[in-house]
């Protein structure tokens, strides 16, 4: 650690010490942060921006006042770098590091707290000392399963981003196991790169790049070719791929608050017929990008006159019982439930919502609640012998289930019966030896 002898006591001569020291790692190179080694690194990469890193460190203004610290907490800190959720001073000083260096940045006012500086910690305009510790980093998820993983090499331009439905045009490199197997410039729809042989990871993080970004994807098998690979490429079933991607321009689409409802309805029609393509192709995923796209655009919607209103609620109907059936072939069984409820709440006996409820519900082992799904997709359609045939097996599940219980709870019992015994056993004996340590004792006193 810095001692306090070790600080200076006004910024210009710490600026010198520092950088008699250290380098300057901002990118103009004005000294605003000042960087000095104290133990390196493990030899390999840097964190790139938006990684997640985790960091010890501790701050202190140029008297050797200290005014934060990690480790007093007993606690790392997380945080995105290079996305401006920290002091500018990090973002930069951070990019710089490696795992497990550890070093001190000297940072001007105006890469760490400006002129305002931190009330009752930090006073206006200063410039102040913190050591830090690189504990780990890794690339930033974009999904909640951790299935694309994204490492930006270069950041893009402003703030815009496409949108689904944005034309793209992109450059991308893929390469498996170290083997590059595509590289060329394409151009697609967001939410249809199938159609350009995109995979879905890459279409999926479309709407997280700005343009001229040029970052790395870390796809798993679902994200990627899945189950059956792709021949084309030479690559096996459920390999992880990796793309780095360029995103060289692009024309976002129109917002569904930038388009009246005759325009929404024109669109369904053919959004719908996509979905339906990539359904019957077994690209589950890519069709729920359709379907959804569908709710998000007429879901709010009234229309004016029964008709148009009609002609809304069947989209919307058809929408939800196509995603459910999406999530029940990807066996995302909770998801199949939620959008069969919204059917069911516009139209209570829809046969299809009720019937695909009760396959979910049944899949999920609530073999109660599938049956009873199952029981009104009778009362609106007795001659559904699908149903039929899922009550019964309904039944044969319950009636295992109740065996399994019997079984396990007779188990259970057993072990209580032969517990207790054991410690009837126990007592028995204890009793006895009670005894005879008595009789003995009147024994001794007798004799």
């Amino acid at each position: 650690m810095t001692t306090d002898q070790d600080l200076p006591m006004d910024a210009q001569s710490a600026t010198a010490v520092f950088a008699a020291k250290g380098i300057d790692v901002t990118p103009n190179k004005d000294q605003g942060v000042i960087k000095v080694v104290k133990h390196p690194g493990l030899d390999g990469e840097r964190p790139m921006i938006g990684d997640r890193v985790t960091v010890h460190y501790s701050g202190k203004l140029l008297s050797g006042k200290k005014f934060d610290c990690s480790r007093d907490r007993k606690e790392p800190f997380c945080f995105n770098v290079g996305k401006g959720q920290v002091l500018r001073a990090w973002d930069i000083g951070v990019l710089s590091m490696q795992k497990g260096e550890v070093c001190t940045f000297l940072c001007k006012p105006d890469y760490a707290y400006g002129p305002a500086g931190n009330p009752n910690k930090i006073p206006p305009s200063s410039t102040v000392i913190f050591e830090m510790e690189l504990l780990k980093f890794e690339g930033e998820m974009l999904t909640d399963d951790g299935g694309i993983v994204r490492r930006i090499k270069v950041k893009g331009d402003g703030y815009s981003n496409p949108n689904d439905g944005a034309s793209v045009d992109v450059h991308l490199e893929g390469s498996c196991g170290g083997r590059l197997f595509d590289s060329r410039d394409v151009s697609f729809i967001v939410g249809e790169g199938e159609d350009k042989g995109v995979p879905l990871g890459v279409d999926r993080a479309m709407d997280k790049m700005q343009k001229g970004e040029c970052c790395i994807l870390y796809l798993k098998p679902k994200y990627g070719f899945g189950s059956e690979g792709k021949a084309e490429y030479k690559i096996g079933p459920d390999k992880d791929v990796v793309y780095e991607v360029t995103l060289k321009d692009f024309q976002r689409a129109k917002e569904s608050w930038e388009m009246d409802l005759n325009e929404k309805l024109d669109l369904v029609v053919g959004v719908k017929h996509k979905g339906n393509q990539y359904f019957k192709a077994g690209r589950y995923y890519q069709a729920l990008v359709q379907y959804q796209r569908i709710i998000c655009w007429l879901e709010m919607e009234c229309g004016t006159g029964r008709e148009q209103q009609k002609r809304i609620q069947d989209f919307v109907l058809t929408a939800h019982l196509n995603l459910a059936l999406c999530f029940l072939r990807i066996k995302e069984f909770s998801q199949v439930v939620e959008n069969c409820n919204k059917v069911i709440e516009l139209d209570e006996n829809n046969e299809k919502a009720l019937y695909r409820r009760g396959e979910a519900r049944l899949l999920r082992n609530e073999f109660s609640l599938a049956m009873e799904d199952f029981q009104q997709v009778l009362q609106v359609n007795p001659s559904n012998r699908a149903a039929r045939a899922q009550i019964s097996n309904c039944q044969n599940k319950i009636k295992e289930h109740h065996e399994q219980d019997k079984k396990t709870y007779a188990n259970m019992f057993q072990k209580f019966a032969e517990r207790d015994a054991k410690v009837c056993k126990c007592t028995v004996l204890g009793e006895k030896q009670m005894y005879l340590y008595d009789l003995t004792l009147k024994q001794v006193e007798t004799f």
